[in-house]
């Protein structure tokens, strides 16, 4: 008995700092939460994400605020939210970059080294050439690309990024032999309408705009169901050919933050992505929104996973030597 009796004292004092940090988390948020988001002031990523966190914000009372920390495909952003405590107040707008930073060896860590809140919106991968251009179709195009191994250039945002691999995807399945120029995320749509690239894959989103001004054609989708922004635009599957490859967005947060605080997020995350606003930015731009909880998207990114690792060994950029 004197044994329990002299225990008392810390199980009380546990019981009452389990019962303040319960209190605590019940209280969150109470301050301002940082948005990072991994790409460049301007583009979609900063768009779309700048959006949503205008929306979080007014569901969780607290200003959700973008920080853009753009670098390496991901990385800087990735590393940032890694470290940083798991609390609820630093929060990331992921993509495929996720995933492709991770297995090209960007980042020391997997994927994994990090929670996951949800999936929000994905868009497909669409190959376009210039309006221009000799070929009307995606048949035309491979035709030519096989009868001239290493002519056409195709341009991406960067070496393993989701726009290399969704060519690599494509030339793969074709056939096809060509150059990938990583011109980066800027200089992508410029290459190609300056004649520099003859084509290039993009996200919908950084192409809808282009094509809805005739200045390119866009010839196929790295997928099996069609867009409805671009509806008479074939899928690569329809045409015979097995290539696939999204492009996805999303909320991660540092490994350990706490459930319920994960589930608040989550909650106001949804309820964005569903709003007026947001739901007229995805028409406008192209994108689909197609909210997954944490369980669903985690599900999810191990298979997208499986799938950028598979394509960037095809592609000889894939790095196996990693830490957790």
């Amino acid at each position: 008995m004197k044994k329990y009796l002299s225990l008392l004292p810390i199980i009380l004092f546990v019981l009452a700092l389990l019962t303040f940090t319960q209190s605590s988390y019940a209280e969150y948020p109470n301050k301002p939460i940082k948005f990072i988001i991994p790409f460049g002031a301007g583009g979609g990523a900063d768009i779309e994400g700048r959006l949503l966190a205008k929306g979080m914000s007014k569901i969780l009372g607290v200003p959700v605020v973008p920080i853009n920390k753009p670098g390496a495909g991901g990385a800087v952003t990735y590393t940032f939210v890694k470290n940083a405590k798991p609390d609820g107040y630093t929060i990331a707008w992921n993509s495929t970059s996720v995933l492709t930073t991770t297995n090209i060896g960007n980042v020391p860590f997997k994927y994994n080294a990090m929670d996951h809140v949800g999936r929000v919106e994905m868009q497909p991968l669409p190959l376009a050439v210039r309006a221009d251009a000799k070929w009307n179709s995606f048949q035309e195009f491979v035709q030519d690309c096989q009868k001239n191994p290493r002519k056409i250039k195709i341009a991406n945002s960067g070496t393993g990024s989701s726009t290399h691999l969704g060519a690599v995807v494509l030339t793969t399945a074709t056939n096809c032999k060509v150059i990938h120029l990583p011109v980066g995320i800027k200089r992508r749509n410029a290459s190609v309408l300056s004649g520099e690239a003859h084509a290039m894959v993009a996200p919908l989103t950084g192409a809808a705009r282009l094509a809805k001004a005739k200045k390119i054609r866009i010839l196929v989708i790295p997928g099996a169901k069609r867009n409805k922004v671009i509806p008479k635009v074939p899928t690569a599957k329809e045409l015979g050919f097995n290539a696939e490859m999204e492009f996805f967005r999303g909320l991660t947060v540092p490994k350990g933050t706490p459930a319920i605080i994960k589930a608040k997020i989550a909650n106001a995350m949804m309820r964005s992505a569903r709003s007026k606003a947001f739901t007229a930015l995805s028409k406008k731009k192209g994108f689909t929104i197609a909210p997954m909880d944490s369980p669903a998207f985690e599900v999810y990114l191990k298979s997208q996973n499986s799938i950028v690792a598979r394509v960037m060994k095809q592609a000889g950029i894939y790095q196996s030597k990693r830490k957790k």
